[in-house]
């Protein structure tokens, strides 16, 4: 009997353990898929690569294709003194032919993939916000200073 206490003892204390995770009642996965990196680089990533969108280039993978569940961040892996962001182009469903950004783009934003959101300046080195896949479908989204390079890309949530 005191071997079966101490067992149950146990068992609810690790239940408690702070930042432990814990399933909604009901469900048998994972609380959130997993988080997917786009590596920003127009150094290593400057061969263009075709997509539905048009032509891509600097991202990795130029077409990242995840769940709704998933979540994506970027990461500027780029050279010393190369600043990128990677912004959402709402709407698009192919790159306009000139950039479609303002200095916002400049400024971290959004949570959410239907949302519009912005990587914000990415120094080299840096991460951005991690954006939640909340909804399928197709994104495009690009560098405000590199736009033309032709630094863009595309995420498909499905």
């Amino acid at each position: 009997m005191k071997y079966s206490g101490w067992v149950l003892l146990a068992a609810l204390l690790a239940g408690c353990t702070p930042g432990a995770a814990t399933l909604p009642a009901g469900s048998s996965g994972p609380i959130s898929g997993k988080t997917v990196t786009i590596h920003v680089n127009l150094t290593l990533y400057q061969t263009q690569t075709n997509t539905s969108a048009g032509t891509s280039a600097g991202y990795s993978p130029a077409i990242t294709n995840v769940n709704v569940g998933d979540a994506i961040r970027f990461m500027n892996t780029d050279g010393t003194g190369i600043n990128h962001t990677a912004t959402l182009i709402p709407g698009a469903t192919t790159f306009p032919a000139s950039s479609p950004f303002t200095a916002s783009a400049l400024t971290q934003s959004g949570t959410m993939i239907s949302q519009s959101w912005s990587s914000g300046l990415l120094q080299p080195g840096s991460s951005s916000q991690t954006i939640t896949i909340n909804q399928p479908g197709t994104y495009i989204f690009g560098c405000f200073y590199h736009y033309g390079s032709p630094m863009r890309a595309e995420i498909v949530a499905q």
